[in-house]
């Protein structure tokens, strides 16, 4: 059986395609900036342990600076002013958002009330 190019080509540009696609789409966007004291208090009690929790398998952390470009790739209900801010984001589009950061406690109560407002089957630990 011979496959031609032409015949290849396509599947495997689609087969790359695919892969590359993370089916949840979902993650929360930190939004930092230097000097950011509470931005360094979340990474000193939340940033080594939240990969591992369910709301980071849900929704995998992803930075981006106050100032930089990266934010422009979103459709966000407003820009940010205050770092930290997290926002829930969905197909590059925002679904909660969270100004600030005062403890662990709060910051989780938070996180899993905003995850609550993802669609049923985004809201899955794929990790479960």
């Amino acid at each position: 059986m011979t496959i031609s190019f032409k015949r290849l080509l396509p599947m495997t540009l689609a087969a790359a395609l695919c892969a590359g696609t993370d089916l949840a789409e979902v993650r929360l966007l930190m939004v930092e900036q230097a000097g950011c004291v509470w931005c360094a208090r979340w990474n000193t009690e939340i940033g080594p342990i939240y990969p591992k929790t369910s709301e980071g398998r849900i929704a995998p952390l992803e930075r981006a600076d106050l100032r930089g470009p990266d934010l422009n790739r979103y459709t966000l209900t407003s820009k940010p002013f205050f770092t930290p801010t997290f926002i829930l984001i969905d197909d590059d589009v925002e679904v909660a958002r969270l100004e600030g950061y005062a403890g662990d406690e709060f910051f989780w109560s938070l996180i899993d009330a905003m995850i609550a407002k993802l669609p049923p089957e985004k809201q899955k630990d794929p990790g479960s």
